[in-house]
């Protein structure tokens, strides 16, 4: 379920650390988004989006990839911060994969919360 929410300050402390690591690596690296995720022990893992001509990964895939190589096997939430209308959906699939119940928060560069994704956990 989706819904349409406004201001990232109303996230709790937990979920608004994400959003701020997601601006960071966006804004580090330059690139179109920046994601983070953090798992069941608190965990964070940050990226942006990996754009080579042989690798080519939106910032949750390579966020939820960057977690998976350092043993996570599951996730309690995710941030990406983009100027899209949605979250992309081969990132949030790779959330899936971990967790169904994860909340998955669209953030827009201007840190306005554009939604929100519990998945099948509420």
């Amino acid at each position: 379920m989706t819904e349409r929410i406004a201001p990232a300050q109303e996230l709790g402390p937990e979920d608004g650390k994400l959003v701020v690591l997601a601006r960071a690596a966006r804004g580090r690296t330059g690139a179109p988004e920046g994601a983070a995720v953090r798992d069941g022990d608190g965990r964070t893992y940050a990226a942006a989006t990996v754009g080579l001509p042989s690798l080519r990964l939106t910032a949750l895939q390579a966020a939820v990839a960057a977690a998976v190589a350092s043993g996570v096997t599951r996730l309690e939430a995710a941030a990406v911060v983009s100027e899209a209308d949605a979250a992309d959906q081969d990132g949030v699939s790779a959330v899936r994969d971990l967790s169904d119940s994860a909340a998955v928060f669209l953030v827009g560069i201007d840190g306005t919360l554009v939604s929100t994704d519990h998945g099948s956990g509420t």
